[in-house]
């Protein structure tokens, strides 16, 4: 009896010991994009974590508010306010993996979005090993 209360004391101890498991970032909020030429809104999605435009800053240049570069022709007809960008967004450790949608090539990345400097968010779009960095910073 001894012994067991000794054993349950020692892995007691070793647990309060323990480094807590790293909890990943908060990506939630909203976010300018890249020259602050509009906001994304990024919240939960079901378990996983999903990124909308909610408004533009700067109107896009060509005027076009549709998903026209889209490859699936169902799909340009979508408004790009509301679009889903950034989805499908998963923990791993401190930073936040899953997909984002370039509507202005039509085309989706690989993805991964954590904590940036003094408060900004690190988004990045990968290709293969290749990653492209944008800093996004809080909207106000």
């Amino acid at each position: 009896m001894r012994m067991l209360a000794s054993a349950t004391i020692l892995a007691a101890g070793l647990l309060a010991g323990a480094a807590p498991v790293q909890a990943s970032a908060s990506i939630q909020g909203q976010w300018y994009t890249k020259g602050k030429r509009a906001v994304v809104t990024i919240a939960p999605c079901g378990a996983n974590m999903c990124g909308r435009i909610t408004r533009f800053i700067e109107q896009p240049k060509d005027g076009v508010t549709t998903d026209v570069n889209n490859p699936d022709p169902v799909l340009k007809k979508r408004k790009l306010v509301g679009l889903p960008i950034l989805t499908g967004f998963v923990a791993d450790g401190n930073k936040w993996r899953g997909k984002i949608y370039d509507p202005e090539s039509g085309k989706t990345y690989r993805s991964i979005v954590g904590p940036g400097k003094s408060g900004t968010l690190s988004v990045e779009g990968c290709i293969a090993m290749f990653c492209q960095e944008q800093v996004w910073t809080p909207a106000k």
